[in-house]
């Protein structure tokens, strides 16, 4: 009887442990979703990997981050150029762990925080069929010359209003017959680059705050001169000033 009876306490004593092993070893929702870390990141250029996520203003605590307002949906940004700046490691209230970038497009009228997946690390190499062009300083000149006074509007590729890249993209075409690629990040990344030194009347002059970063382009002179469409709309102008900070120069032709 005593066999039976320590028995019977072992098997009782282990049922009642069972439940005590088991949630040590089960996942927990968590009741807010906590920030693990946010740091700052080398400005790394990114393009969407596909058409669909969402930037997000993050707010509250770290100990309870909000998700509040979406603010810019990839569908509407196929050629944009986003630079991750800061990176946050985030536990959402499902106990798993995720990455999310702040991102920033080149003209700074776009941001937010995005999830890392909805990335990709932006390719550099030589992808536009664009081709070298040949003809006269003269002609190309003549043509800019043309537009001046034209205003400028963004997205605007001539003949009545410009942006950057659409003036130089027209001049071009009309003068040589040569197509450029539509935005100056692609016009800057599809040509030899030329050294100051060595840059000559009918280069592409570049601006940003890195190679990775052009915001603007114009028509080199010689001389710190250029032609290009601003906000002032087309106009020759100074690049040596301070508010144009130069990255560098392409040569998108062979002029005479």
């Amino acid at each position: 009887m005593k066999t039976l009876q320590k028995i019977s306490f072992a098997v009782a004593f282990a049922a009642a442990l069972v439940p005590v092993l088991s949630q040590g070893t089960t996942a927990q929702a968590n009741a807010t979703n906590t920030i693990v870390s946010t740091s700052n990141m080398t400005d790394t250029a990114y393009t969407r990997k596909s058409a669909t996520g969402w930037t997000y203003n993050l707010g509250g605590t770290a100990s309870n981050m909000t998700f509040g307002k979406k603010t810019h949906y990839l569908k509407n940004y196929p050629n944009t150029t986003w630079h991750a700046t800061k990176k946050r490691y985030i536990i959402k209230k499902n106990g798993v762990k995720y990455l999310y970038y702040y991102v920033t497009n080149g003209r700074k009228t776009a941001s937010g925080w995005i999830w890392h997946g909805y990335l990709q690390k932006k390719n550099y190499a030589h992808t536009s069929t664009a081709t070298t062009g040949t003809g006269s300083y003269s002609d190309l000149y003549s043509v800019a010359k043309a537009q001046l006074g034209k205003p400028y509007v963004y997205g605007a590729n001539g003949p009545s209003s410009f942006d950057c890249s659409g003036f130089t993209k027209y001049v071009f075409n009309k003068a040589l017959g040569q197509t450029l690629p539509r935005t100056a990040q692609a016009q800057y990344d599809s040509y030899t680059h030329v050294s100051a030194a060595n840059a000559k009347a009918g280069d592409l002059i570049f601006f940003g705050t890195s190679k990775n970063n052009i915001t603007h382009v114009g028509i080199y002179k010689g001389n710190h001169k250029m032609i290009d469409a601003q906000l002032r709309g087309v106009i020759n102008e100074a690049t040596n000033v301070s508010w144009w900070h130069t990255v560098g120069y392409s040569r998108p032709a062979t002029l005479s």
